[in-house]
């Protein structure tokens, strides 16, 4: 089975500005990817580019191993995306918008629609220019699981939802992950969310793809060591994937990547000091990863 989502040293740049740098990374079924990154990072720009909507500068994004930029209608209905900037129509209800959607989609989840509509309390009767942000984000979150597509792709779905909306997101999201023939990527900048649902990490930074790992192995294997010793440890430390060392007196606080549970005695006899290992949560991890 073709990987949803290739991407083979992708670049991109905008108006002169390299915005994404090299990025070589697959999507795979069964795989919710959470996609972290400060504001300018290329968050955005990652996802238009893997979805077709601007050519790569160099490298490529295929979609089942189909360029990006030339995927045909049949491929396009097996996506589901929803925009930072809804596209809907001021003039349209939501009803008009489910019927209009409706009309282009070969499969559609009448079902899971009326579920989410009671449990969502989408306003349906209501034309978009009078929702709230919050309703319309809901609608075009609807809109893109409405036809259960193979690949759903979201950028900052829950910015705009309140605390009850964004669990109830996250719940179908859940719900979109048990099947193993389908994949998610979706931008945050609400870390704690991600924890929630997702199983892969990628942290984007100044366009380039710093971390792509499992949740779990990320947060088993990314620490931060704190080391006292009897007298100051001055120098730098000459350590593999020492991502940070921070000196203060007798204490020295290190930040590792890729870290095994033997280098805790393999630090102790090479500083001669007490070893105290951290791990870390996701959001600390975060800001070490994208600072």
């Amino acid at each position: 089975m073709s990987a949803p989502v290739s991407l083979n040293n992708l670049q991109r740049q905008l108006g002169g500005v390299t915005i994404l740098k090299g990025i070589s990374a697959q999507v795979l079924p069964g795989q919710v990817i959470a996609l972290l990154g400060k504001n300018g990072s290329g968050k955005t720009t990652l996802l238009e580019t893997i979805l077709g909507f601007g050519f790569p500068s160099a490298g490529e994004a295929t979609l089942w191993d189909v360029k990006a930029t030339d995927i045909d209608g049949e491929i396009k209905q097996r996506i589901g995306f929803v925009p930072q900037q809804d596209e809907l129509l001021a003039g349209m209800n939501g009803w008009e918008h489910l019927a209009l959607f409706k009309a282009y989609q070969c499969r559609w989840n009448q079902t899971l629609v009326d579920r989410l509509i009671i449990d969502w309390l989408i306003p349906m009767d209501t034309y978009v220019g009078k929702m709230s942000v919050g309703q319309r984000q809901k609608l075009s979150i609807l809109l893109a699981l409405a036809h259960e597509p193979e690949l759903l792709v979201l950028d900052e779905p829950v910015a705009s939802l309140d605390p009850i909306a964004r669990r109830q997101f996250l719940q179908q999201i859940v719900e979109i992950a048990a099947d193993e023939n389908r994949a998610v990527i979706f931008s945050t900048h609400i870390v704690n969310d991600v924890e929630r649902v997702a199983n892969q990490v990628w942290i984007l930074r100044d366009g380039v793809l710093v971390c792509q790992s499992e949740l779990d192995g990320l947060k088993e294997t990314l620490v931060r060591v704190r080391l006292t010793s009897n007298e100051p440890l001055l120098e730098k430390i000459r350590w593999p994937y020492l991502l940070k060392q921070k000196n203060q007196g007798q204490q020295t606080q290190l930040t590792i990547q890729h870290w095994q549970p033997d280098m805790e005695q393999q630090l102790a006899r090479e500083f001669n000091a007490e070893v105290v290992v951290e791990y870390l949560s996701l959001e600390d991890i975060f800001l070490e990863l994208a600072p």
